[in-house]
């Protein structure tokens, strides 16, 4: 068979256990002689992480080419790997590759949740495709899923098989969706012989990835309180800065980096912990210790006692149950942890670090288990499944269906999906535009805050502790962004207000005020002027007055590419946003919604607003200068005022006290001197 894999990630090399296990597929399929090729990318695309690539590549003595079109090409166990680093055209490069390798089969799977290359892989005329279900979390149905997508899940229906990594998941898409999924190993090992390497003697207790939801709190409390044993700690997606600085204020906790073989971190490893504080789906350095004889202590949740294969050593915890608003510099929605009982680690881990014999049997004893485990493990039956996949008819194209809103996460790793799965779960309230106002009972003032384009309510989260006591903070959460990432955002201000208008009314029992940053200004400026009740004051930061678009002509909507451009060029966006491929994902929807929002925005004519306004700018700022701050002073018939700040167009966030201080007078003063 001419097999190709479409891969939304890095193939080679990378330590993701989604990614480890498509190579390991994919190995494993070339070395029973079929022909295997892969379409992948880097995490982030530019001539400097092309060069870093390519130097990776040669240090694991990896020989590669670079095709015409900038691609990196190279062979490894028999498999063909293009991989993209100096441009974004993965899906064009992809539909490329399947004219002119003319696969009979195509692989896609759960590592592509915003389905970029499922979708040209069913379009393709005579490749059958089989996708690879490895999570239910970044599947686009039922309770698992986060972001449900009906026209996702309709193109899903058109792959020819679809394959469940375990009977669990395939049950839950069958159970979901009623596409007639079916489990086969697709999560293989790497080829043993496997060298037992758990010693009585090695160096380190160990832990990977730790974070908060991975249970790093517990490993940090056997470490402090187990003075005289070195811990070591590998640092992965989750693990954030924060966290590294509580690794290295322990003199015993060594830091070390992720692995190519996991044997070399196993064999100084004299036992792995796997704390884990969330429902694991699966875990592959559980099985991968046992194999080579290391013991594991394990929580007792989710997957995790299935990959104990019934060795002992589960353990109790409390799970993560509440996420707050936020997440951290990782992507990982900030987890309120609760407190652990760490009596039973302790004694599980003083256990087997002072009693050789039984140490000794708990490494047989685990060996023995993922040896049998391993020994059963094959490519065989997916390989049969595709062979039968290909004596049937290809899956009949289904009639295009809507898509209801973008899924602007899809390409967060499943873990991070999972996460923020959980995190609005938990919020159970994913349809709220004022998430915290049930709190304002007490409010003297309610001061309803609009973003910048692209902002969330969490732009406005440490705002309360500068403003006066009884000043409430109600932050606006938009559509398609945050806990409403899968409602469809407004593209216009006629159809915005209406919709605003009504979610605020019912919470204006009592003074209000409006304040808005750049684009958040004219939205605050037009619901003011739509309300029956007057606000006590218009605030507004860094935006042009509106009159100044009046008789606009809304200019054509920029691409993708223009859109960074743009943002490149405005003073006071950190350019390890615009860098970090992740973030500029996670933020351009919402960001290309709110600028479609404010470049359909033209000026109406109508009589100026009977509310003071206080207008804020930043002496930095190259596009909003002080004469297009001035200008507002005509759009109310109370009082105006101006005032300067240091910093660029988002001085709310870089001179952030220094504003602050300002808004808390303001606003102190409006509340004594109304007008």
């Amino acid at each position: 068979m001419r097999i190709l894999l479409a891969q939304n990630s890095r193939y080679y090399p990378a330590h993701g256990g989604g990614d480890k296990s498509n190579r390991l597929l994919m190995e494993a399929l070339a070395a029973r002689g079929h022909t295997c090729v892969v379409v992948a990318r880097i995490s982030r695309f530019g001539p400097a992480e092309h060069e870093q690539f390519l130097g990776e590549l040669a240090v694991r003595r990896v020989t590669a080419s670079v095709s015409d079109h900038g691609v990196v090409v190279f062979h490894r166990a028999g498999v063909e790997v293009h991989t993209l680093t100096n441009q974004p055209g993965l899906r064009k490069y992809f539909s490329e590759q399947i004219a002119a390798f003319r696969p009979d089969v195509i692989l896609a799977s759960t590592d592509d949740p915003a389905q970029l290359l499922l979708e040209p892989a069913v379009g393709a005329d005579n490749a059958r495709v089989a996708f690879l279900a490895r999570a239910t979390l970044a599947l686009p149905f039922g309770p698992d899923c986060a972001f449900p997508s009906v026209a996702k899940t309709e193109v899903l229906r058109r792959a020819d098989a679809v394959v469940g990594v375990s009977e669990y998941v395939a049950g839950y898409i069958r159970q979901w969706s009623g596409i007639p999924a079916v489990h086969v190993p697709i999560s293989l090992l790497e080829p043993g012989p496997y060298e037992p390497l758990g010693r009585f003697e090695n160096e380190f207790v160990t832990m990977v990835n730790p974070c908060a939801v991975k249970g790093i709190s517990i490993f940090l409390a056997l470490a402090e309180r187990m003075l005289q044993v070195r811990f070591a700690a590998v640092p992965l997606w989750g693990t954030n800065e924060d966290d590294r600085r509580a690794l290295e204020h322990l003199a015993n906790v060594s830091i070390l980096p992720p692995v190519d073989h996991v044997g070399e971190l196993l064999a100084r490893t004299r036992v792995l912990l796997v704390p884990s504080l969330w429902a694991e789906a699966r875990s592959r350095i559980v099985v991968e210790a046992m194999l080579h004889g290391v013991p594991v202590i394990a929580s007792n949740v989710g997957g995790l006692p299935k990959a104990k294969l019934g060795v002992d050593y589960l353990l109790p915890v409390k799970p993560i149950a509440k996420y707050q608003e936020q997440v951290d510099e990782q992507m990982v929605p900030v987890a309120e942890v609760p407190e652990q009982d760490i009596a039973p680690w302790y004694d599980a881990l003083h256990c087997l670090l002072s009693d050789r014999d039984h140490y000794e049997q708990l490494a047989r004893a685990s060996r023995a288990a993922a040896l049998t485990y391993a020994g059963n493990l094959s490519v065989a039956p997916f390989e049969r499944l595709l062979e039968e996949t290909l004596q049937q008819r290809k899956a009949v194209p289904l009639p295009a269906v809507a898509e209801p809103s973008p899924d602007p996460l899809a390409r967060l790793s499943p873990e991070k999906r999972q996460l923020l799965a959980l995190r609005l779960r938990a919020k159970g309230a994913a349809g709220s535009w004022f998430p915290s106002l049930q709190e304002s009972s007490d409010a003297k003032l309610r001061l309803f805050c609009f973003p910048y384009a692209g902002g969330g309510a969490s732009v406005f989260r440490s705002w309360a502790e500068f403003l006066p006591g009884d000043v409430f903070v109600c932050p606006v959460r938009l559509p398609g962004r945050e806990t409403r990432l899968n409602e469809p955002a407004f593209d216009s201000m006629e159809k915005l207000m209406p919709a605003l208008r009504e979610a605020i009314t019912p919470y204006l029992d009592r003074p209000f005020a409006l304040f808005g940053h750049s684009a958040g200004a004219a939205i605050a400026f037009e619901l003011a002027r739509s309300l029956s009740i007057r606000p006590l004051c218009l605030l507004v930061a860094g935006a042009r007055a509106p009159q100044l678009r009046r008789d606009y002509v809304p200019p054509p909507a920029p691409s993708d590419g223009e859109l960074i451009e743009e943002l490149r060029h405005i003073n006071g966006i950190p350019q390890d946003l615009l860098e970090h491929r992740e973030l500029i994902e996670l933020a351009l929807p919402a960001l290309r919604a709110d600028s479609t929002l404010y470049r359909n925005y033209v000026y109406r004519e109508a009589p100026p607003l009977a509310s003071p306004i206080r207008a804020y700018g930043g002496a930095d700022d190259e596009r909003i200068t002080r004469e297009h701050l001035e200008a507002w002073a005509v759009q109310t018939t109370a009082s105006f005022q101006l005032e300067m700040f240091s910093g660029g167009h988002f001085f709310p966030q870089t001179h952030r006290d220094e504003f602050l201080k300002a808004l808390a007078r303001d606003v102190a003063e409006l509340l004594t001197f109304p007008g």
